[in-house]
Formats: structure tokens, sequence, C-alpha cells
């Protein structure tokens, strides 16, 4: 569904209110004080984070974002604050970047944390968006959309809840009982909630979903609030130690099967025996993209990591190309395909920025990609999928054939998708940059091939051809690209190897196109002094020789895409480069702790299935390494410390390499538009 704006108004004690719903964004006492004396003190923070290796807040309804300042600031405030603060927030009615700078103007106080908000500010796209601040020790993790839906794709363990959404009876779908059996699903052991609101229906709701709650003194002119905390889900099924054991009513039973269907997953999610590990310490296989952005994410997190390789250095098999291209790939019915590289591309851009933020150099370069029709019949497709996502220009726009032949600087027949965001990145440079931002963690083992890996007692050894171990520790993530097969392991998991040539053209400064263009294939602009143009597509070919009837495929489909463009270019006399990449059945990528079984019992789900223990993968990019290399990172790493998850509860589960083993394989992989 596309998210719609807020709209806003500012009555004449200042006073923000709601167009839509007609009610106030905060109390007519004050923002910053109910937010300090309802949310925070109604919660016992900053007391009950302190000591905590992590704490987890989660918000019913972000707003202008008031409660999350006054939490950042507090616990910045705080000496004995937890390590990382986890803030999760919902929002059907986003405000647009340039009004919260009007906004959050009015608390000058808090300047410098606005600043840095405003600056990572995401699209207004459906979906979760993880932000890092505050040097990556605060994540903000903010839900656009109907939170009814949003909230049970979470998958967190929250320590306190801010139940903030406008007054029940001008926004009863988010004071309703799924939400509250939602948050009865998230809430973590000793988990808090706190709400201006202390209506009958809010208080009853509540308790019927497992809180206890008593109403408080309130703030200002309201005479009271509520607080309360979590005693167990009220259900016979899948009882939680202590749990109440109230029958329920039907309406009641109706509301907890909508939201607690994957109940189990929640309570699993797949931050498992990783998540104890005292040690914190883990071997990747693979300084691709995937292996290296791994690495980064858990370095992040103070893990220790030995990172192995068969080269000198990162980036040198399937990730060693010249530029690729970073852009979603969006459907009519946002898939799940679409809405992962959607995800994955724009985490991507944020992680690129923040490495630059440090100082980091990576070669990338946000200029536009144009995505062209291969005929009209597809190009009214593609007016159709952006008439019906509805998604920001600056996300994704649809062009006729006279703007695109303007955005790309050559005439064309036929528009398609102008992604003003996205553009191309020089893998091998990510890849070095994510290993330069935590050097004194993360641990490289240059020209070391691994030949088997083996696991004793609770730790995973990596060996040589010789038997030598070259590293050991709880936790092993392969990310060895094809290599992934070669690990009996990894047997449970499908995975080809997919053949792909790119053609380097030579190409001078400012030479069009100056933006990515895509159509059965993609040409990069150029960069120092070339341009990169493919790629081939060829399943299971092992051939790693430069091959002409390759060049001449790819300057067919650039000819296709731009016509006359290779008028003379001689494939003879053209470079180019041979790499292989990890691909799978569905297209999607694989992340994820590995089976411990082949074949299944008959009704068995995917949290049913055993897994090895400490053993995860990262794998199978196809041709989208850099779309998902960053947020694949990212959620492996939460994964294996025991954190909220960027994806939501179906993305994780349609990357699983387990899932697999519930469903029989689609016969064969083709290329990619």
């Amino acid at each position: 569904m596309p998210i719609t704006p807020a709209q806003y108004r500012v009555a004449e004690d200042g006073t923000f209110l709601s167009d839509r719903y007609d009610d106030v964004y905060h109390s007519y006492d004050g923002g910053l004080g109910q937010a300090q004396h309802v949310f925070l003190a109604g919660n016992g923070l900053p007391e009950r984070w302190r000591g905590r290796r992590q704490f987890v807040v989660l918000e019913t309804g972000f707003g202008m974002g008031l409660n999350f300042l006054t939490t950042w600031a507090a616990w910045r405030a705080d000496p004995a604050r937890a390590d990382t603060l986890h803030f999760i927030s919902c929002e059907l009615h986003p405000f647009r970047v340039e009004d919260l700078i009007r906004i959050h103007a009015g608390w000058p106080q808090f300047a410098a944390l606005a600043d840095e908000l405003h600056a990572r500010w995401p699209c207004l796209a459906p979906g979760l968006h993880r932000l890092h601040l505050d040097e990556g020790r605060v994540c903000l993790t903010l839900q656009f959309g109907d939170a009814r839906e949003g909230l049970g794709r979470i998958l967190a363990r929250v320590d306190a809840f801010m139940l903030d959404g406008f007054a029940p009876q001008k926004n009863p779908d988010l004071w309703s009982a799924r939400v509250y059996y939602t948050l009865a699903r998230l809430a973590a052991p000793g988990a808090t909630l706190a709400t201006w609101s202390v209506a009958g229906e809010v208080r009853e709701g509540l308790r019927r979903a497992g809180f206890v709650v008593k109403k408080a003194p309130g703030f200002g002119g309201k005479r009271q609030m509520l607080r309360g905390h979590y005693v167990g889900r009220p259900t016979r099924a899948n009882p939680t130690p202590g749990a109440s054991t109230t029958v329920l009513s039907a309406a009641d039973s109706s509301a907890l099967n909508a939201s607690a269907a994957g109940d189990r997953a929640a309570d699993n999610p797949r931050a498992d025996d990783a998540s104890q590990t005292c040690t914190r310490h883990a071997i990747v296989i693979g300084a691709g993209v995937a292996g290296c952005s791994v690495a980064e994410r858990l370095a992040a997190r103070g893990w220790r990591v030995e990172l192995i390789d068969a080269a000198d250095r990162p980036g040198q098999g399937a990730s060693g190309n010249h530029a690729g291209v970073m852009r979603p790939l969006p459907n009519i019915d946002d898939n799940r395909m679409s809405r992962l590289t959607r995800a994955g591309a724009l985490y991507g851009w944020q992680h690129v920025q923040d490495l630059r933020a440090r100082g980091l150099v990576v070669r990338a370069q946000a200029c536009g990609v144009l995505h062209l029709a291969r005929d009209p019949v597809q190009e009214a497709t593609m007016r159709a999928v952006v008439a019906k996502l509805g998604l920001p220009d600056s996300l994704l726009r649809f062009v006729d054939a006279d703007e695109a032949s303007r955005i790309g600087d050559w005439p064309v027949p036929l528009g398609g998708w102008w992604f003003a965001s996205s553009g191309w990145v020089q893998p091998p440079t990510l890849c070095a940059a994510n290993l330069a931002a935590h050097p004194e963690r993360i641990h490289t083992h240059w020209l070391r091939l691994v030949d088997r890996i083996e696991h004793t007692g609770d730790t995973w050894h990596a060996q040589d051809a010789n038997g030598d171990v070259i590293a050991s520790a709880p936790i092993l993530i392969l990310a060895a690209g094809t290599g992934l097969s070669g690990f009996p392991e990894a047997a449970a998991v499908p995975m080809v190897s997919a053949r792909g040539q790119v053609t380097l053209l030579p190409a001078t400064t400012g030479s069009a196109p100056r933006v990515v263009i895509c159509r059965m294939g993609y040409l990069s602009p150029e960069v120092d002094g070339v341009r990169c143009a493919g790629a081939t597509f060829d399943v299971d070919d092992e051939d790693t020789e430069l091959r002409e009837r390759d060049q001449r495929e790819n300057l067919d489909t650039l000819e296709a895409m731009l016509p006359g463009y290779t008028a003379r270019l001689d494939p003879t006399q053209l470079q180019g480069r041979v790499g292989f990449r990890p691909a799978s059945p569905d297209r999607l990528p694989m992340v994820g702790a590995l089976p411990a079984v082949t074949t299944l019992a008959p009704g068995t789900t995917l949290a049913d299935i055993p897994r090895q223990p400490g053993l995860y993968a990262v794998s199978g990019f196809g041709a989208r390494g850099l779309v998902w290399a960053a947020l694949a990172g990212e959620l492996l790493a939460a994964q294996l410390s025991g954190e909220p998850l960027p994806l939501e509860r179906d993305l994780c589960e349609a990357v699983d390499p387990a899932r697999y083993l519930l469903r029989p394989m689609r016969a064969s992989l083709s290329a990619e538009d």
C-alpha cells in the first residue's frame, strides 16, 4: 500500500495536530514533558536499561519522533546505559523530512540528534527501514505502513512498550485486540508498557492479552495514565512459563490467531545458540561482498572475526567486477523479490554513506539507473507498476521515451523505470572498506583455501588440505560463493554456479551515458576510463577463459538497449572479465542457519527444522550481490546477536536456507532482466 505522508497544522498555542485524525500529536501541556513522564518514567527508564548489553523499545506511533529523541537523549546522558539501544516504531503516515526539520526546530535541546536523524531519514516507502545512529550504538527500526499488519511481521524481543497512537476513538485500529496480542507475542520476560490512555477498553484489552496494568498519576492536565507489565500470554497453546491460563473468548481467540500465526518463529528468530555465546567469535569463509559485509556487521557489534579467503585480498571472485548495479526490482504485486531488492538497495546505499562518513573509500555513485522496456507491452506493465506501488519519485518513476532519451543522452524508442537514487558501486572497494572499518576486530587469513570444516564440542575448525587448522571459533559462516556446494555440511542447500562474462569498453570522461542503463543487461557510466557491459548468465558452465561469443552477446544486448551504440566496437579487441555467481532456484538469497537434515517428516514447519549448531550460510545472491550484501550481513549479525531483525518475518522466512526442504525445487534457472 502506498505511503501517504502526514498532514499537520499548528494550533495557536503551538500544539501540533493531525489533519487526518483531528487529534493532537502530543499533550497540550507539552510533548517533551509527556515523553519524559509517561513513556520514559512509565517504563522505569533509565533505570531498567542500566548494565544491559542491549535494550529494546517498541512504540506504536512514531509521529513527530519526540518520544524517540527524548529516549535517545536520556540514553546518551546515562553513564550506566545499555551498550546498544534498539528503538522500533510504527507509522502509517510518516512525516516528510522537510516537515520534521521544521517541527524539531521547536526543541533546540535535541538539535544535534535531530540533525543526525534528518540526515538518515528514509524515503517514504512501505516496510522496515533500519537506521544506525550515534556511531551504531542506537538502532532505529521504522515500520512504515499499517501497524496491524506490520507489528505482526516484526521479529524482536521487546523490553518496553510505548503505546502512543492517536486517541482510541480517533484511531481505533491501533487500540485493538489484534494489536494487544501482537505486543504480547513480542514481549520479553519482564517487559513493561506505558500509555497516556486509561480508557476502559484499553485496560481490558491489554489484560486479556496478558498484561497487568494499573493507573498512575498522569501528566499535566491529564489526571491519570497507564503503566503495566507482561505476565504471560493467556493461551493454552505454546504456553509461556508462568503464563495465565485464562480461557479466551471467541473474539479474543480470533484476534490472537490473527497475530500469532508465527509465534513459534518469534520465539526462535534464529537468535539461538549464537546469542548465548560469551566469546562472540566467528569464522567467515569468503571475502567477497557477502563475507566482508557479514564480517563488518559482526565486528561493529564487538565480535571477533576470522576471515578466510584463497585470494590475496578481498573482492577477487564474483565480487571483482569494475562496476556493478545497486537498485531495486519492482513488481506490480510488490512480491518478495520486489520488497527484498527495495530493502536491500535502500540499506545498501545507507551503508555506503556510513562507511564514507568514517573516512573510508567506496567507489560508488548514485547517478541514477534507467531501466528501459523491451517492448510496448512491457512498457505498459512498467507504467502500471509505478502507478500501483505509489513509491516516492526519488525511488521509482516512470519516464517515457523522450525523457528516457534525455536522461541517457542517447535516443531510445521506449521508456521505462527511472531509479533516481540508485547507481553503481565498485565491489572490491566496498569489500576493502568493510574490512577497514574495524581492523582491530577482523583478522584476515589470505591465500588460505579451506578444504573442510569440522565441529568438535562447541567449536568449529576450518582446515586446509593438509588438515592444518586455519582458524577456530564457536560460529562458522559460509560465504564462499559457489564454493558453498563443496562443503558436505551444506548438502541440503541447492546451489548452482552461474558463469557471467562482463565486457569492458573504453570510455572518455563525460561521455554518454552518464547513468546506468539496463535492459536484459546493464551498461555502467565511465569509471576510470572504462565502462562495463554485460553480463552473460550461463548455469553450470565452468569455463574461466574470456570468450568472443560472449563478448558478442554482450554487445548485441547493448545494441538492443542503445541502438547504434556499438557501431565502432570490435568484440575481438575488447577486454572483459569472467566470474562465477552462486545462484539459488528461487533467485532469492540464502541467509541463516543451515539445516542438519536433508529430508523432513510430513507436516514439519520451518521453525521445527533442526539446524547445525553454530553453522550459517550467506549465499545465493546470483546477479544481485551488491543489492543484498549489506542487508544480508545486518540480518545475520542481528540473528547471531539476539537483536531485533531488520526484515519482516515473511522475508526472513523467504531467505532462510532451510526453505527448500519444504517445497520442490524449481527445475532450472534463467537469466533475469
